[in-house]
């Protein structure tokens, strides 16, 4: 078995699993979600939280009520929420167990995870399963595009707004096969951009960079990219966009000698984009000779002992 191969079998399998989660968004299992009007808190760890942090843009802006994202620890128990999504492939998670155990009683809870048999579900006031898109690799991929596509999918339905998964999911076909950017096996620095929700696809690119093939990423607002962090840019450099590039942004990376990668600047959902970054994860880590299903110190959930 080579390094990669779980993780290489479920990146591919993402369109699929997209479809999946948008024919469950227009079923009754979406109910557990979020009604229109709701305050919301959405909480997750690692590549989770980056999740939520995109849908609770994707939700507040879409005028269906106040949204918040927070890591599970990091949790403000001072505020008062409607009901809180927690996001978390394993269902085993401390961080997220503590917080659902905190809140039974106070706060309605909707756990999103992929696998049934673990504690999550007694702890939650409603659960949402995607075991389809559960993985055997450590790094997440699927799962977590997967559980974004259903909040999508949920938040164009509350709104009354276009969701074309078809479309999507086409895009998603074509980032899986096309070829990676020229010359971007040599770069030696990432920088990862986003604009409202894909902000938190910038941070989940350049957390899986970290995870699969420990490249020095960075992730910012694009917009903020040029207050300070643009100073790295250099020959050897990327700086990587998802979603709609500020303007003039290109030109100043250029300029430094930077590659400069528009990832949706031809329509492309900057969901599907978010899959050649994770192919290029993959691909550094391969060339490096690491176990990319398996990277060092990381397990598929951090399970803290009691003191």
């Amino acid at each position: 078995m080579s390094g990669s191969e779980y993780v290489d079998a479920e990146i591919a399998s993402q369109p699929d699993t997209w479809r999946r989660a948008a024919a469950i968004a227009a079923g009754p299992t979406a109910a557990a979600l979020p009604n229109k009007g709701e305050r919301v808190a959405v909480v997750g760890c690692g590549t989770s939280l980056y999740m939520a942090q995109a849908y609770a843009v994707l939700r507040e802006q879409a005028g269906l009520g106040d949204t918040d994202a927070f890591a599970a620890s990091e949790f403000p128990h001072r505020r008062a929420y409607d009901r809180v999504v927690a996001l978390s492939r394993s269902g085993t998670t401390t961080e997220v167990l503590e917080l659902l155990q905190r809140l039974r009683g106070l706060t309605p809870t909707v756990a999103v995870i992929a696998d049934p048999d673990t504690p999550a579900p007694a702890l939650a006031d409603a659960t949402i399963v995607l075991d389809f898109a559960d993985e055997k690799s450590v790094v997440q991929t699927r799962f977590a595009t997967t559980a974004l596509t259903l909040f999508r999918a949920h938040v164009a339905a509350q709104s009354g707004t276009s969701f074309d998964v078809e479309k999507i999911a086409a895009d998603a076909a074509r980032c899986v096969t096309e070829p990676l950017p020229d010359g971007i096996l040599d770069k030696t620095q990432f920088a990862f951009l986003g604009r409202g929700w894909t902000v938190g696809l910038a941070n989940e690119a350049g957390l899986k960079m970290t995870e699969a093939s420990l490249t020095w990423t960075q992730s910012y607002p694009a917009m903020e990219y040029r207050h300070g962090p643009i100073s790295i840019a250099s020959p050897g450099t990327v700086a990587w966009m998802l979603g709609e590039a500020p303007r003039g942004l290109a030109e100043q990376v250029q300029a430094t000698g930077g590659q400069w990668i528009d990832g949706t600047a031809d329509g492309r959902d900057p969901l599907a984009e978010l899959i050649r970054v994770q192919r290029l994860a993959v691909a550094l880590g391969g060339r490096k000779g690491l176990e990319v299903d398996t990277p060092r110190n990381l397990t598929r959930s951090v399970v803290l002992s009691e003191v």
